[in-house]
């Protein structure tokens, strides 16, 4: 049904012209038959000073057709029209509809504060000019007409105002929610961006260690396969283990892609940095741990962040360093967290048979995984150090704050 009168709708201008031309026969019409049947108290006869009262009648109705294009205009022309028919003392009739309609889209229309001047101006003057040129009217009780046009005008123009201002507020309203909705919108792209930040770096971190491991693992077994077949088998063991935990974790990280919850594991914390330690021997690190005991329960925003940090330093040794001892500690702080990575250095192999090629030529090549963990501390208010000891081999420092002052979900 809404539709079917939507398609009725008029055009604005058609709907002006239509009110216009109501308006004019109105108050031509009007006026005629008011004053027919008292012909002795009119004035000056609409005829008179060539049909002038006609015009004047004809001229404030049909200004009506232009009031949404020229309000302003309009509203002159209705008022001086006004004011010269009275002034001139034709017969008192319907003769202000359309004066008081160019009135209300004044106001309406208008911008306010500057609208509601001109119209007070304007009805000031009107009002002045009414009630000079009725001061001699009789009988005098007819003068009631004078403060009704008066109060009439005043009334147009609040209407006006009033639905400008329900008009203007509608605005705001739709603007603000509007702009909320944007908001909204904003928030929700920048929650997704940071969870794609936080999977890339998951992903990262994951397969980095993952396959730094395998491929230290894959070369000792290229290495010893004719010679030691039964150190092969282990290695090829470990690889099957390290490639299985890594799968199992991407699955993890990559869960929240899905609506269910099945084959997922713990995520990476505190709990899983005895797991990190043993499959870093495997790779054939010598590491020591050593790990206080925490004062309270860790936030797991710190705790995915300690693993990942040890995860990060430890993939590095393996990368970049190859079989060698490596010291991690954890200290815990009234409020903070201190993890400590450092290794001894690249060792010299004593005999071929024993080792397996580095994979890589040291930590003098640029990468991203230093950048990567200042990056987590620094998101959870905390800051890390890295660089080579003077003795040889590399050390990783960082603080971490056990209440983190950062936003990012790490």
């Amino acid at each position: 049904m809404q539709v079917r009168v939507m398609l009725f709708r008029l055009p604005a201008w058609a709907q002006d012209v239509l009110l216009a031309l109501f308006i004019t026969v109105m108050q031509v019409q009007g006026t005629i038959v008011r004053n027919s049947g008292e012909p002795e108290l009119v004035l000056r006869p609409l005829a008179d000073l060539g049909y002038l009262g006609y015009i004047l009648l004809v001229v404030s109705g049909a200004a009506v057709a232009v009031r949404r294009r020229w309000p302003v205009a309009v509203f002159a022309a209705t008022a001086l029209a006004s004011v010269v028919y009275y002034a001139l003392d034709f017969p008192d009739g319907p003769g202000w509809l359309g004066l008081f309609v160019a009135i209300y889209t004044l106001t309406a229309l208008g911008d306010g504060r500057r609208s509601l001047v001109t119209a007070g101006v304007g009805i000031a003057a009107m009002a002045a000019c009414w009630l000079l040129a009725a001061a001699d009217i009789q009988p005098p009780a007819a003068i009631g007409w004078v403060f009704f046009r008066i109060g009439a005008s005043v009334m147009s123009a609040a209407l006006g105002e009033s639905v400008r201002s329900r008009k203007f507020i509608a605005a705001e309203a739709l603007e603000r929610a509007e702009l909320a909705e944007r908001t909204r919108e904003e928030e929700a792209r920048a929650r997704v961006d940071e969870e794609r930040l936080r999977i890339a770096r998951e992903v990262h971190d994951t397969v980095a260690h993952a396959i730094a491991i395998i491929n230290v693992q894959a070369g000792v077994t290229a290495h010893v396969l004719d010679k030691r077949p039964e150190r092969a088998r282990e290695t090829l063991e470990a690889i099957e283990k390290t490639s299985s935990h890594a799968l199992q974790e991407m699955r993890s990280i990559l869960g929240v892609l899905r609506d269910d919850n099945d084959g997922r594991v713990p995520h990476p914390g505190l709990g899983q940095i005895d797991d990190l330690t043993a499959k870093a021997r495997e790779a054939g690190l010598d590491v020591d741990l050593v790990a206080s005991s925490p004062p309270s329960p860790v936030p797991s925003a710190v705790g995915s962040a300690v693993y990942r940090i040890l995860q990060e330093s430890i993939t590095n040794v393996i990368r970049h360093v190859g079989p060698t001892r490596v010291t991690v500690g954890l200290e815990y702080g009234a409020d903070t967290v201190e993890i400590r990575v450092r290794d001894e250095g690249r060792r010299e192999p004593a005999g071929r048979d024993e080792a397996a090629p580095h994979p890589d030529d040291g930590w003098d090549k640029p990468g991203r995984g230093i950048l990567g963990m200042r990056e987590r501390c620094q998101l959870l208010g905390g800051e890390l150090d890295a660089g080579p000891l003077p003795g040889g081999g590399f050390a990783v420092t960082a603080r971490l704050p056990l209440a983190p002052t950062g936003t990012a979900n790490v």
